[in-house]
């Protein structure tokens, strides 16, 4: 059987990847000479508070490669097949975390996937994944279906600054903003491992409405959407949208991920967002 393992850049709340049976590996959050794993030590409200204390903005790590080394051994005793699902190695350093403590075990049937998406996304993608394994698919085919899964995955999120993605580094292609018109409200998405531009906005309003419109253009009125809500420091507006999305698209429970420490390092507080899976056939629009 295949054995998925996840990391907590996947918003999966701990509990409950401990009741799905699911190994999870936490960043690292460290604030000065002090680090945080996220999935014990530090979640997202704690995090946001000591981040409004900070005068100066932490860093991040992904999993030590030791943390992994027990739990591979562990699942190759069972004589398990391990699957690493992970977030994008444009952004995290996991991917290498994992394929180190891979070369540990040279023999071993160990594959560390970079799934180019994060978030919402990414938890939706292990927890898919955990089914498949558990309905039999082999190795190759739950791959397959992750990687065509991703590549139809949109993510679209507004943040109340962009200074946190500055200072971090981490704004790629959406470096652009930076500068005369950082008065503007933009819409950003993740899009092949990276921060994006998709839309401009003059008011943080309008850029919400428009959020909702884009959400009712793009996201297919069915099951196999897996449309999912993400939010850090901004549960309020979290619901609103919500309760928005439920009542336009006639879609019951929409759940609202909260996304760990390790991504509202760069987003900073008030980071609210979507994420949902286009058909196929609507590929060609991105």
């Amino acid at each position: 059987m295949v054995q998925i393992i996840a990391d907590t850049l996947s918003s999966i709340p701990v509990e409950e990847a401990r009741t799905l049976g699911l190994p999870y590996l936490p960043q690292i959050i460290i604030f000065g000479e002090k680090s945080y794993r996220d999935d014990i030590e530090m979640d997202s409200e704690s995090f946001l508070l000591q981040l409004k204390k900070s005068s100066e903005l932490p860093k991040t790590a992904a999993p030590y490669p030791s943390l992994y080394n027990p739990i591979y051994e562990n699942l190759l005793k069972k004589g398990e097949t391990i699957l690493v699902i992970c977030p994008p190695s444009k952004v995290s350093g996991t991917v290498r975390s994992a394929e180190v403590a891979a070369k540990d075990f040279p023999n071993a049937d160990i594959h560390v996937l970079d799934t180019t998406v994060i978030a919402a996304a990414l938890g939706t993608i292990v927890k898919k994944g955990m089914q498949w394994a558990k309905n039999g698919d082999d190795v190759k085919t739950i791959i397959n279906k992750i990687n065509e899964m991703a590549a139809r995955n949109r993510t679209y999120f507004l943040l109340d600054t962009l200074e946190y993605l500055k200072r971090g580094g981490r704004i790629g292609a959406a470096s652009a903003l930076v500068g005369g018109i950082m008065q503007v409200k933009p819409i950003l998405q993740f899009k092949d491992g990276e921060v994006q531009i998709f839309e401009k906005q003059r008011t943080k309003a309008k850029a919400f409405k428009r959020l909702v419109e884009i959400v009712e253009e793009e996201c297919p009125n069915n099951g196999d959407a897996e449309l999912a809500i993400l939010q850090g420091g901004a549960m309020i507006e979290a619901k609103s949208l919500k309760t928005e999305l439920e009542r336009i698209l006639e879609i019951k429970n929409i759940p609202i991920f909260t996304v760990p420490p390790a991504i509202l390092v760069h987003g900073g507080p008030g980071v609210i967002g979507v994420s949902f899976f286009v058909n196929q056939k609507n590929m060609i629009k991105q």
